[in-house]
């Protein structure tokens, strides 16, 4: 750390995906919102990705190679895997060369190989931990680090973390967004949006159930992961009164959410913290969620949304016919008071400063 208290950070990617494809979801946004927010306030930040990985202003060193597997849609007993010519082994072997350069490197991947690192390394690690528990062997891999190097693991939310065995030890950071880019939408058409990664997990079919039920238009947004997941409910709802609009950027994606009247999480999963929720209540849209992980740590039931029984669609459709009863105005007021980028980067710049203390 320099005299001046201004960091050097390198910030490590996941690399399951090129930064600005969605593959990586909710953590591309923590990332680029949190690079952005240390280098306003003086810091310096570089970031390692994988080849073809775009963020605008922010310093990008790319590296070549091949993705990791998501590890969603990996079983609790998938063992370890490293594909040939990998990209994670190449970002972190261009850490160890340049580690000198830096105070603190952050871990971003959600994969066992920066763990198993970690005491290889001069340079001090934080690791910012992006899902709940997935396989054992990575569980392993990151308690061993949780107790040897103390305060270094982060999350997002106490859901996330006792999901792990090292709960105690968790830094429970939460996340932040870029306020000034989301608008206030005091009247909404009469539709409904689901925004996320259209895959399992998400139990995106819930929520076009509900809208079939109900009869009001579902909008939704997110990067296809699973193709023929996809094409099941499309095939399974014919008469569903869906329509799909891509991936969007933020700018785009908030101009079609905040003209909704509420959003509809389905998390089939713990969703370690839900970005989607935050961006909703920045533009006044209420969030309807399962009560299940992070989104249940965000949203303020019968306040700012509705929290209902996990897997219920009956639940959804309830709860979408009370939609009217939700003040817009205090969704983005809950916004501003606690996920703003400065509450996000206090957060994480205290985190870096214990770390380099310790």
């Amino acid at each position: 750390m320099t005299q001046n208290s201004t960091l050097k950070l390198l910030f490590l990617s996941t690399p399951v995906g090129v930064l600005g494809s969605g593959i990586g979801g909710g953590v591309e946004l923590t990332l680029y919102n949190l690079a952005r927010e240390m280098m306003r306030c003086g810091h310096q930040v570089r970031v390692v990705a994988p080849k073809g990985s775009q963020m605008e202003g922010i310093p990008i060193v790319e590296i070549p190679g091949n993705l990791q597997q998501a590890a969603q849609i990996q079983s609790r007993d998938t063992p370890v895997e490293m594909p040939e010519a990998s990209v994670l082994a190449g970002m972190w072997d261009y850490a160890r060369r340049v580690q000198g350069d830096w105070d603190l490197i952050v871990n971003f991947a959600f994969d066992w190989l920066p763990f198993y690192l970690t005491p290889f390394f001069q340079c001090k690690i934080a690791h910012f931990i992006s899902m709940g528990s997935m396989t054992t062997a990575l569980d392993r891999a990151m308690e061993k680090i949780a107790l040897e190097f103390p305060a270094t693991i982060g999350v997002y939310t106490h859901s996330q973390a006792e999901t792990f065995p090292f709960t105690s030890t968790c830094r429970i950071l939460g996340s932040g967004i870029d306020l000034s880019l989301y608008k206030f939408c005091a009247k909404p058409e009469n539709a409904l949006a689901w925004l996320g990664r259209i895959a399992p997990e998400k139990a995106l079919e819930d929520a076009v159930e509900a809208a079939q039920m109900t009869g009001i238009p579902l909008k939704i947004f997110g990067k296809i992961q699973d193709e023929k997941y996809w094409k099941d409910i499309c095939k399974n709802h014919p008469n569903a009164p869906i329509e799909y609009g891509g991936f969007l950027s933020t700018r785009e994606l908030q101009s079609e959410v905040r003209q909704c009247r509420a959003v509809l999480m389905t998390p089939r999963w713990v969703e370690a913290f839900g970005n989607v929720a935050i961006e909703a209540l920045a533009c006044g849209v209420p969030v309807i969620s399962y009560r299940r992980g992070g989104p249940a740590e965000i949203v303020r039931d019968a306040q700012t949304g509705f929290l209902v029984e996990p897997d219920s669609v009956a639940g959804l459709v309830d709860a979408i016919a009370r939609i009217d009863e939700i003040d817009r105005s205090a969704c983005r007021q809950q916004a501003e008071r606690e996920y703003s980028l400065t509450a996000l980067g206090n957060r994480f710049e205290a985190w870096f400063q214990d770390i380099l203390k310790a």
